[in-house]
């Protein structure tokens, strides 16, 4: 039974979508501050972490820097704003996927299931990936650039898997999304691709400006490019 641990300060929500997830066979502890959630925090013992962004006390922002510390557990957040700065920001600091209220019970728990599953298959890889100069240790999910380690959120880090276990293919924007989260595509905010794909480059591009190890090909989408 997978375990989620679920911050969120509006009991109607509460009340609601832990019903929907305890139906779905998952268990769930729930936290309404930030207080709590870091009273109740303890790693390993969770598979998924959903924040809302916005608490009486702080911010799910605050505990996702937190966790990231010590885990790199899949974190989904909850919020009102859409604004691509905030997924920016979220998404940067360590979170997984970004869903925005209101949104469809449906779509919630279609995350939720895709989000896990990907975790999961990742988790089950025991080979190492190594071109362009960049190398992942995929045992221990590190990975090193020239030797040296670069730090990547749990998303930057699948989808570098992603373009890396497909070389020289390329994969449209459709195929990305689907593969890193496993659900219909129309779900994902369009912004968010994007984002993920220029923090990315920021990371493991010699010049971030001049891509050549992820490159955009116009009107197709994207590439891990090993041919000199």
């Amino acid at each position: 039974m997978k375990h989620i641990f679920f911050v969120e300060d509006d009991l109607s929500l509460i009340n609601g979508l832990s019903f929907a997830m305890k139906k779905e066979g998952y268990k769930v502890d729930i936290a309404r501050t930030t207080l709590e959630a870091q009273s109740l925090w303890q790693e390993g013992k969770y598979d998924l972490v959903i924040l809302d962004v916005s608490l009486p006390d702080g911010s799910g922002y605050d505990l996702c820097k937190e966790i990231r510390k010590t885990s790199k557990i899949p974190i989904i957040f909850l919020t009102a704003a859409d604004e691509e700065i905030n997924i920016t920001m979220g998404l940067d600091i360590g979170g997984d996927d970004y869903i925005t209220k209101p949104f469809k019970l449906s779509i919630f728990l279609s995350r939720i299931n895709a989000l896990l599953r990907r975790s999961n298959n990742f988790n089950e890889k025991s080979t190492e990936l190594n071109s362009n100069d960049i190398k992942v240790d995929l045992l221990k999910s590190e990975v090193y650039k020239n030797e040296i380690q670069v730090d990547l959120t749990a998303g930057e880090y699948k989808l570098l898997c992603l373009f890396m276990e497909n070389p020289n293919i390329i994969l449209s924007s459709e195929q990305i999304l689907s593969n890193l989260w496993d659900c219909d595509e129309k779900y994902i905010d369009s912004n968010t691709l994007t984002v993920y794909i220029r923090r990315l480059r920021t990371k493991i591009e010699d010049n971030p400006s001049n891509p050549k190890k992820i490159v955009t090909v116009r009107r197709m989408g994207y590439k891990w490019n090993t041919k000199k």
